[in-house]
C-alpha cells in the first residue's frame, strides 16, 4: 500500500457515518503499539458493578480526537423486574423500620432472586466489587479484579484443554467417538440410547403432569382418544416403570384410575429437529377479555373544571389513564403524557367528541387542562371494595374465572394432553414499554378476532369465533409450534399463543438451546485461537470481528441489531457508536449504552492490550458521536462466519456456554457442608461468582432498603427474645449472674430503650392482628358450615391476651424483672430455648449477606436463563439440597426435564 493511501481519510459510510478505511497500515499499527505498552495484567473482567453515575472520563488523548470529553448519557427511567415467585418478604406484617432506625450490619453478601433491572444513574461512583461478594477472603494483597481476572483465565483454559481432548478423540480413525466424562453427555451418541430407561415410563394418571379428565362434548374429545391409542400403538420400545410420582389421593380415586404414560421425550430419539412439529393439533382458540363497562355516570373526566361526557371507546381510553395516576413513573414522564394525549384526542375525534352536561360540544385541546381524578377516586375505591370482599365473595369470582378459562388452558398436540402457556388475548391498555421507549403512552387497541389467525390441525375442529365476527385466518401449518396469532398496533409485532413453559414443545426449546451451548465446547478453543490471531489482521472488516467475537465472548455483550427511527435508540455489540465507548489508558475500556428492552448496560473492564488497540483505531478521527465503532460488521455477517465453526452457532450461544460452562467447572471443586442454608449460600456464591464473570449485573432494587431492614428487625427480635429468656434464667436462680458473668445478662447496646418501647408495642399489635384475623377465619367456617357466628363479644375476650402483653412488658419495663414463663420452667428448658434463637439467628444472617451481597448481582438471570438447570439438579442431588430451594413451583415445571433426566454425577 503506498504512503498516500495509509495517510488517506476515512471515507463517509452507512447511515452518512464516518467509514474505515478497508485495509490497516503497518506504520498505523507500529505507531499505536509504542502508544500503548502492555501492563503485563491479565484482562477479561469488571473493573466495576452495580450503580453509576454519569461520567466525563475521557480525554482528546484517550479517545483518539480533538474533540472534548464527551458527554454522559442521563441516567434511565425503571424498567419493570418480573420475578418467578414473589419475596416472602412482601407476605410479612409492616416492618418497624418505618417507626425508627435500625442496626445496619457489616458487609454481607447474597441476595433477591430477580431478573435484570434498568442500570440507573445514581448518586455515586460504582464501587469496586467487594471480596465479600463472591465469596474470597477480605484481607488478601490481591486486588479483587485481579483475582476475578485470573481464575477466569484459569476457567478458560480448561475449556481450550477439554475441547483438544474432545477433538483429539474424534478424529482418531476418522470417526466420532465417545467423549471422556467431562464432554460426555454432548457426543454424538443419542440421549436415549446412552439410557438404559425407554422414553416412555409408567406414571400413575398422569400425563406429563396433567390429571386424567373425562372427555367432555369439547372439540378436544375423538381425535384426542384415537391419537392418544395410535401413540401407544407406535411405541416400539416396551415401557418400563421408574420413578412414580406420588400425589396424595383417596382409595376411590386411585381404583378408578389407570395408569397413564409419562413421555420422557428427552429420551425419545424418534422425534428429531425436523420441519414438522405435530400430525394432530387440537384445540379451543383463545380468550377475549370481556367488553367495555361504562362507568357511573357521575364518575367524569373534567376538562378546564367541566365535567364532559365521552363515547365508550373514548371514555375507556380515558379510564387507562385515570386509573393510573399513582404510578408516577408513567403520569410524570413527558413522552408517555405526549403520547397518550395525542391518541386519546385522535379517538375522542373517531368517536363523536366530548360534550358537556347541556350536550353542547367540548373541545379538548390541552393536556394541563384535563383533570383525571375523578376517575382515578373511582378506580381506587373499587379496587379498596375488591380487597375487601370476603373469603367467600373472593372464592366465588375465582371460580367463575375458572370455569370460563378451563376450555382454553389445555391442547391436545398429538394425542397428548399439554397445557398452553398465553391463551389469553390481551387487555386494551396503556403501553408502557421499559426505559426510555419513544412509543410510552401510545394505546393498544382492542384486538378482534379480524385480526387472529388460528393454527390448528386439518381433521380437528375449529373454534368458533365470538358471536358476530369471524377469524382473520385458519391455517394449519404443522411446522409451527404456536396456536393463534394476531399483529398488535404499538411495534407492529406478532403475538403468538404458544404452550406453557412445562409443556413437552417448551422444554424441547430449552433442551436444544443448553445442548448447543454444550455443544460449542468442542469448538471454543479454535475459536478463541482465530479471533486472537485475527486481532491484528491487516483487512479491517477482520479485525473488527475478532474484536467484536473477543466482547462477546468475555463481557457477555449481546450482538445487537440496527434499529428504525421508531424504535427505542438500543445496541449492542456490532451496533456500538462512538459515544458508547471510553477509553481509558492503558486498556481500559468503558461501556455505556441502552440495551435490550431499554436497560442501561455500564461497565468498566479491563481488555486486552490489542482489543484497546482496536478500539481506539475504530474511533480515530475523524469519527464522532453517532459514528459507529463496527462499521465494516453487521450482526448477521457476524453470525454467518460462527456458523462455519458449528451449525446453528450465533453469537447469543456464547452467553449460554460462558454461564454453564463457569458454573460446572465451579461445581466440580466444590466442596459444600453445613446446614441447608449454608449450602445454598454455597450455591449462591458460585452462581454469583458467574454473573459477575459474564456481566450479569441490575440495579439495586428500590425496595431493597426497606426488605434489609425488615429482615434485620426479625433479627433484632430474635436477640430481644434471648435477652428476655436470660432475665428469666435470673429469676429462677440469682446465682446464675456470677456464675456466668455480667454480659452474658447484658442487652446489646443497639438494643437500646427506644427500640425495645417500639418493639414491644409492635408485638402486642401483632398478637391482635393475629388474633383477629383467626377469629375471622373460624366465623367464615362456621357461616359456610351453616353454623351461628361468635359476637363481637368473643372477639373482646380474646384480645385480653394483647392487653394482658402489654401490661406485661409495662411491669418488667419498671421493675427491670423479667418473670419465668411457661410451665414448669427450668434453667435447662430456658438454654435449649436460647439455642434454638441462636440457630434461627444464624440462619437469618446467612440470608441476610446472601441478600445483601446479590443486591447489585442478577442471579436470576443467570440461572435461569443462562446456566444449564441440570448443573442446578446436579447441585441439589450431590449435596442433598431441596431443590426447591433453587427452583419455584413453576420452575420446577418448566425444567422438569431436567430435575429427571441427571443424577449428581452429569457433567455439562
Amino acid at each position: 500500500m503506498s504512503s498516500s493511501e495509509d495517510d488517506r481519510p476515512l471515507a463517509r459510510g452507512r447511515n452518512n457515518g464516518v467509514k474505515s478505511s478497508t485495509y490497516i497500515p503497518k506504520s498505523v499499527d507500529r505507531a499505536m503499539d509504542r502508544q500503548n505498552p502492555s501492563n503485563g495484567q491479565p484482562a477479561g473482567i469488571s473493573v466495576r458493578m452495580g450503580p453509576v453515575e454519569p461520567m466525563n472520563v475521557d480525554t482528546t488523548e484517550a479517545n483518539g480526537t480533538t474533540n472534548g470529553k464527551r458527554k454522559a448519557r442521563s441516567s434511565i427511567t425503571n424498567g419493570k423486574n418480573y420475578k418467578d415467585a414473589s419475596s416472602s418478604d412482601e407476605e410479612d406484617s409492616k416492618p418497624l423500620s418505618k417507626r425508627r432506625k435500625t442496626a445496619i450490619p457489616e458487609k454481607s453478601t447474597m441476595g433477591s432472586d430477580s431478573d435484570d433491572e434498568p442500570l440507573i444513574g445514581g448518586i455515586r461512583k460504582p464501587p469496586r466489587i467487594r471480596a465479600s461478594q463472591i465469596g474470597e477472603s477480605e484481607d488478601s494483597d490481591v486486588p479483587i479484579e485481579r483475582k476475578l481476572a485470573v481464575q477466569k483465565q484459569k476457567i478458560e483454559k480448561k475449556a481450550e484443554r477439554t475441547a483438544n481432548a474432545i477433538n483429539a478423540k474424534n478424529k482418531s480413525n476418522g470417526k466420532p467417538k465417545r467423549q471422556s466424562k467431562a464432554a460426555d453427555s454432548d457426543s454424538d451418541v443419542p440421549l436415549a440410547k446412552k439410557s438404559k430407561v425407554a422414553p416412555y415410563a409408567k406414571k400413575p394418571r398422569m400425563s406429563n403432569g396433567v390429571k386424567k379428565e373425562p372427555d367432555d362434548d369439547k372439540p378436544l374429545k375423538t381425535t384426542a382418544a384415537k391419537a392418544k391409542s395410535k401413540v401407544k400403538n407406535e411405541s416400539s420400545t416396551p415401557a418400563k416403570k421408574r420413578g412414580k410420582v406420588v400425589k396424595e389421593e383417596s382409595p376411590q380415586e386411585e381404583a378408578g384410575e389407570e395408569e397413564e404414560e409419562e413421555y420422557r421425550w428427552w429420551e425419545d430419539t424418534a422425534k428429531g429437529d425436523g420441519t414438522t412439529k405435530w400430525t394432530t393439533l387440537e384445540h379451543n382458540g383463545v380468550l377475549f377479555p370481556p367488553e367495555y363497562e361504562r362507568l357511573p355516570k357521575h364518575v367524569k373526566l373534567l376538562y378546564d373544571g367541566v365535567p364532559v361526557t365521552l363515547a365508550p371507546q373514548a371514555e375507556e381510553v380515558a379510564g387507562f389513564y385515570g386509573s393510573m395516576l399513582n404510578s408516577t413513573v408513567n403520569v410524570e414522564n413527558p413522552t408517555f403524557n405526549k403520547n397518550f394525549f395525542e391518541d386519546f384526542q385522535e379517538i375522542i375525534k373517531e368517536s363523536g367528541g366530548a360534550k358537556d352536561r347541556d350536550g353542547k360540544p367540548v373541545k379538548i385541546k390541552e393536556f394541563s387542562k384535563c383533570d383525571f381524578k375523578p376517575i382515578f377516586e373511582w378506580f381506587d375505591s373499587e379496587r379498596t371494595r375488591k380487597k375487601n370482599l370476603s373469603k367467600d365473595e373472593k372464592k366465588a369470582i375465582k371460580e367463575v374465572k375458572d370455569k370460563a378459562e378451563a376450555p382454553y388452558q389445555y391442547c391436545m398436540w398429538d394425542g397428548r394432553k399439554q397445557k398452553v402457556g398465553n391463551f389469553r388475548v390481551e387487555p386494551p391498555s396503556l403501553f408502557r414499554g421499559r426505559g426510555e421507549h419513544p412509543k410510552t403512552g401510545r394505546v393498544k387497541k382492542r384486538v378482534l378476532p379480524e385480526q387472529i389467525t388460528i393454527n390448528i390441525g386439518k381433521e380437528a375442529k375449529v373454534p368458533p369465533p365470538p358471536e358476530g365476527h369471524e377469524w382473520k385466518e385458519v391455517k394449519h401449518d404443522n411446522t409451527g409450534t404456536w396456536l393463534a396469532m394476531w399483529q398488535e398496533n404499538i411495534n407492529g409485532a406478532y403475538k403468538y399463543v404458544m404452550l406453557a413453559a412445562n409443556s413437552d414443545i417448551k422444554g424441547q426449546s430449552d433442551f436444544k438451546k443448553f445442548e448447543k451451548a454444550r455443544e460449542l465446547k468442542k469448538h471454543i478453543a479454535r475459536i478463541r485461537k482465530d479471533y486472537t490471531k485475527d486481532l491484528k489482521a491487516d483487512l479491517m472488516a477482520d479485525r473488527q470481528r475478532a474484536t467484536a467475537v473477543y466482547l462477546i465472548d468475555k463481557f457477555a455483550l449481546r450482538a445487537g441489531n440496527e434499529k428504525g427511527e421508531d424504535e427505542a435508540d438500543t445496541v449492542g455489540c456490532c451496533s456500538l457508536k462512538y459515544e458508547h465507548v471510553t477509553l481509558k489508558p492503558p486498556n481500559i475500556v468503558i461501556f455505556d449504552f441502552l440495551g435490550k428492552d431499554s436497560i442501561r448496560f455500564y461497565d468498566e473492564v479491563e481488555v486486552d492490550p490489542q482489543v484497546f488497540k482496536n478500539l481506539k483505531l475504530f474511533k480515530k478521527a475523524p469519527k464522532t458521536d453517532g459514528d459507529e465503532i463496527f462499521d465494516r460488521l453487521t450482526t448477521s455477517a457476524l453470525n454467518k462466519h460462527l456458523s462455519n465453526y458449528m451449525p446453528g452457532l450465533t453469537a447469543k450461544v456464547f452467553r449460554t456456554y460462558n454461564a454453564s460452562w463457569t458454573m460446572s467447572s465451579l461445581l466440580q471443586d466444590m466442596k459444600s457442608v453445613g446446614t441447608v442454608p449454608e449450602k445454598v449460600k454455597d450455591y449462591n456464591d458460585a452462581n454469583r461468582r458467574v454473573a459477575i464473570l459474564c456481566n450479569h449485573k441490575r440495579t439495586v432494587a428500590a425496595s431493597h432498603a426497606g426488605q434489609m431492614e425488615k429482615m434485620q428487625e426479625k433479627i433484632n427480635g430474635l436477640r430481644y427474645q434471648q435477652w428476655r429468656l436470660r432475665q428469666q434464667m435470673l429469676d429462677l436462680d440469682s446465682k446464675q449472674k456470677k456464675k456466668r458473668g455480667a454480659d452474658f445478662f447484658q442487652r446489646d447496646k443497639d438494643l437500646d430503650d427506644e427500640w425495645v418501647l417500639q418493639h414491644q408495642a409492635f408485638l402486642v399489635d401483632e398478637q391482635r392482628t393475629k388474633i383477629t384475623k383467626k377469629f375471622e377465619k373460624e366465623n367464615e367456617k362456621l357461616k359456610a358450615e351453616g353454623g351461628k357466628e361468635m359476637k363481637d363479644k368473643e372477639l373482646d375476650e380474646r384480645l385480653k391476651d394483647a392487653d394482658d402483653l402489654a401490661k406485661q412488658f409495662k411491669k418488667e419495663n419498671k421493675t427491670g424483672k423479667v418473670e419465668a414463663e411457661g410451665k414448669g420452667p427450668t434453667i435447662e428448658k430456658i438454654e435449649a430455648n436460647i439455642e434454638k434463637l441462636e440457630q434461627r439467628i444464624r440462619t437469618m444472617k446467612i440470608q441476610y449477606e446472601d441478600k445483601e451481597g446479590n443486591k447489585e448481582v442478577a442471579l436470576g438471570t443467570s440461572k435461569i436463563n443462562y446456566i444449564d438447570p441440570r448443573l442446578t439438579v446436579v447441585f441439589s442431588k450431590k449435596f442433598n439440597v431441596p431443590i426447591e430451594r433453587f427452583f419455584s413451583k413453576t420452575l420446577r415445571e418448566k425444567f422438569d426435564w431436567a430435575v429427571k433426566s441427571v443424577d449428581e454425577t452429569w457433567e455439562f
